[in-house]
């Protein structure tokens, strides 16, 4: 009997311990297919298949789960929290159950029909748009809840409605769409780069199957003949869309503001840069205006304005003489010190802590001087067409170079200006646009909640309030340190697809439709 007792025990304890396991499989299953930034597998129809692509929805579920915190709502005023509404959704296990179905056909129908029409929503409100309005343009891809906040942010800016919005987006979505045309406190228009990765899912630009693989050897390349096998990069790896694609976005959404848009023919003002995860000060406009205004009275040789500058505490303990010291411990000192260092980290919890600087936000507030640097001055920052005319002139720098990044690929084209110096920036130094994205391409957190970023961030404005407004800044020349003066000789690579290279050159070519090309080894 005891031995049928602890046979009936041993079932029961299995019979348990599978069960769990199935469970935590099933629960695996609802909650995993991470792809891209974060988001499950979603499926659309093409052509008859169900295919997958990246959703918006369960990326913001996991950036910040709990929608917009109380925290968050309190410093936005009742009348914006419209922007900030998330409505009820299908929570249907059938994931092309949530949100409406449209096939690739149904998706490029539309956004040609979207880019021909050029429509500028509240024309009639605030008036058409002027030569020298403030053209806010704005990259989006899929990070709802980040663009909520941004458009909140943009809702509290004084003389916003002055100014023309426009949503360049990369990722075709009825939500995202009804959320843009929402906005009523401004003029608004929408374009829609057209050979997306949603759209172009088997084919260039996005990944064709007979494409090599990233990280194949050219010599295998050449044996399978994939598409673009004579053309890795310089590293050696071959292309990935979705890197690729942002580079392309940026350059396509350039060139269709100052080159092909019907309402910026004559448009001699600025255009600034925004991306779907910044957030505004409610004086941006204000600084925006006095940088010109200085330009224009103390550095005519000046060609971008910057707002935004990328202000986080991280403290970061060990310099060179330390790094040097800690070689010569032994493995278990060495195992010790950096366990002991990481605990520190995690207990100091650095990241975004953002601190209001006295000396940065004061009545007459501090600009800086200095030559353009992609990762100094590329958030928030704006230029003309007489600039613009000057990029033009060098596109193929923008265009050729070995580099996914459109930020390092024109700090290439403005170190390669013949008979010119290189882009000069005045960049204000109590920033006014602020990043608060913590996941992305680039930043792929386990604890992505939006909503603790933009508390810190709306604080900091808060705490920086009686200082906003300044009448006058105070300019200061400088040479730019090491890095800003340091000559780009190689690119990060992820551009040596001669494809690449020839669907941006095309973009500035008006009229010019995208020609489908396909390399053989």
């Amino acid at each position: 009997m005891p031995r049928l007792k602890y046979a009936s025990v041993a079932r029961v304890v299995v019979i348990l311990g599978l069960f769990c396991l199935w469970l935590q499989i099933m629960l695996s299953a609802s909650t995993g297919g991470m792809y891209r930034d974060g988001g499950q597998d979603h499926m659309i129809q093409v052509q008859g298949m169900l295919v997958k692509t990246n959703p918006i929805r369960t990326e913001e579920e996991l950036m910040n789960a709990n929608d917009t915190s109380e925290q968050v709502l309190a410093l936005v005023p009742p009348e914006l929290h419209k922007y900030l509404t998330v409505h009820p959704r299908n929570n249907s296990g059938n994931s092309t159950d949530r949100i409406a179905v449209k096939n690739i056909t149904e998706i490029k129908q539309a956004i040609k029909r979207f880019n021909e029409a050029q429509t500028i929503y509240n024309e009639d409100i605030f008036g058409p748009v002027q030569n020298d309005t403030v053209i806010i343009a704005i990259q989006v891809h899929t990070r709802l809840t980040y663009l909520r906040h941004l458009i909140v942010s943009l809702a509290q800016a004084k003389e916003i409605d002055r100014t023309l919005l426009i949503f360049s987006h990369d990722y075709y979505d009825e939500e995202i769409n009804t959320l843009v045309r929402s906005i009523d406190f401004t003029k608004v228009m929408q374009i829609f780069y057209p050979y997306s990765i949603q759209t172009h899912p088997h084919e260039f630009p996005g990944m064709d199957p007979n494409d090599c693989p990233r990280d194949t050897k050219f010599e295998q390349a050449v044996k399978l003949e994939c598409n673009n096998a004579l053309y890795p990069d310089l590293h050696g790896h071959y292309r990935e869309a979705k890197y690729t694609q942002t580079k392309h976005h940026w350059w396509w959404k350039a060139n269709r503001i100052f080159n092909q848009l019907q309402s910026t023919t004559g448009h001699t003002g600025y255009v600034l840069f925004l991306e779907e995860d910044h957030y505004v000060a409610e004086d941006f406009l204000h600084i925006l205006s006095l940088l010109k205004s200085t330009a224009d009275k103390s550095c005519p040789q000046c060609e971008m304005l910057s707002l935004g500058t990328y202000l986080k505490t991280y403290q970061y303990h060990v310099n060179g003489d330390k790094r040097k010291k800690n070689m010569n411990l032994n493995y278990i000192q060495q195992v010790k010190l950096a366990n002991e260092q990481r605990r520190k980290k995690h207990e100091n919890n650095p990241t975004w802590n953002f601190q209001v600087y006295p000396h940065l936000y004061t009545a007459t507030q501090k600009v800086e001087i200095t030559p353009w640097h992609s990762s100094m001055h590329n958030m928030g920052f704006a230029f003309n067409r007489t600039v613009w005319n000057h990029i033009m002139k060098q596109q193929s720098q923008f265009c050729a170079y070995d580099d996914y990044n459109w930020d390092y690929s024109l700090l290439h084209l403005s170190q390669n200006m013949p008979g010119r110096e290189k882009f000069k920036v005045i960049v204000c130094k109590g920033p006014r646009v602020f990043h608060i994205g913590e996941c992305g391409i680039h930043h792929k957190k386990s604890n992505c909640n939006a909503s603790t970023v933009i508390s810190k961030v709306q604080k900091l404005l808060q705490n920086a309030k009686p200082y906003l407004y300044p009448t006058r800044v105070s300019a200061q020349v400088t040479a730019g340190g090491a890095k800003h003066n340091k000559k780009l000789v190689k690119g990060n690579g992820g551009w040596g697809d001669i494809r690449d290279q020839e669907l941006c050159t095309n973009m500035t070519k008006v009229g010019r439709q995208h020609r489908h090309m396909i390399f053989y080894a």
